[in-house]
């Protein structure tokens, strides 16, 4: 369901519920067409909102999902993250977009990546951050920052190697890779890929079925599985977020940045 442009938020995040107390499905969407579903700070913001509802529903299971049917999220909005030039201010936007994430990754019940389209560079990072990645045949995920001269910057890293392994993450890291459905579910990047027209059944068969056991089953389960695999790793945080600054000031990120820019325009 698409959202009428009088119904979107600046951050194109909207939040549905199944009865949701205790034991339903919540929905939460970025829904943002003309920026293809991309991550802008208004967007940060109301994605932790989001959670916030989610979290006081007491719903069982959350799946999160792009609007339409051409992208997941397809990154960081590129228009609005240029305002950041300095070292410092691209730690704290790596940093505050990665403590989003690990409020994903690290959510007390199961959470569902619906991939409704492609899922590029920072949109592969939110989706690796969902427990389990639906997707539907014809769309691509890929961890593409390199093409901008970066790396991903919000815990995709390190949860893109406990995943797939450390050889195969830094394989698709460093050559920035866009795999298809099926190549990315052999590597075991995705869960579950089926055929686009079953893609909304699918996902919402999944979920529903999740969340009828019996109340309080998924958020223990979660909670073992957590445990034994944890998904959030605070101790890298800043580690990570240097690293990552480097790069985004560095004059080849913004050489890539204006070819992409010029490559768009002249379209």
């Amino acid at each position: 369901m698409n959202a009428s442009e009088d119904d979107r938020t600046p951050g194109g995040v909207r939040v549905e519920a199944e009865d949701p107390v205790g034991s339903g499905v919540a929905v939460i969407t970025v829904d943002r067409p003309a920026a293809r579903n991309a991550i802008g700070f208004a967007t940060v913001e109301e994605l932790d909102s989001a959670l916030d509802k989610v979290a006081a529903s007491g719903a069982a299971v959350l799946v999160i999902r792009g609007g339409g049917d051409r992208a997941f999220v397809s990154g960081g909005d590129l228009k609005e993250l240029a305002a950041i030039r300095t070292h410092a201010d691209a730690v704290g936007m790596a940093r505050r977009i990665r403590r989003l994430l690990d409020r994903v990754a690290g959510f007390p019940v199961p959470v569902i990546a619906a991939l409704n389209g492609h899922a590029l560079g920072g949109g592969a990072e939110v989706a690796i951050a969902a427990d389990v990645r639906v997707a539907a045949d014809d769309i691509k995920i890929g961890f593409n920052q390199v093409t901008l001269g970066i790396m991903p910057a919000w815990g995709g890293a390190e949860r893109l190697a406990l995943t797939i392994g450390r050889g195969r993450a830094l394989l698709a890291i460093a050559s920035g890779e866009l795999y298809d459905a099926p190549r990315a579910a052999e590597l075991g990047i995705l869960d579950i890929v089926v055929p686009r027209p079953s893609f909304e059944d699918t996902w919402r068969s999944l979920a529903q079925g999740l969340a009828a056991t019996a109340p309080g089953t998924t958020r223990a389960v979660k909670s073992v599985i957590a445990a034994a695999t944890p998904m959030v790793h605070q101790d890298l945080e800043a580690n990570a977020a240097d690293a990552f600054a480097e790069l985004w000031v560095a004059e080849a990120h913004w050489a890539a940045v204006e070819a992409l820019e010029a490559k768009r325009r002249n379209k």
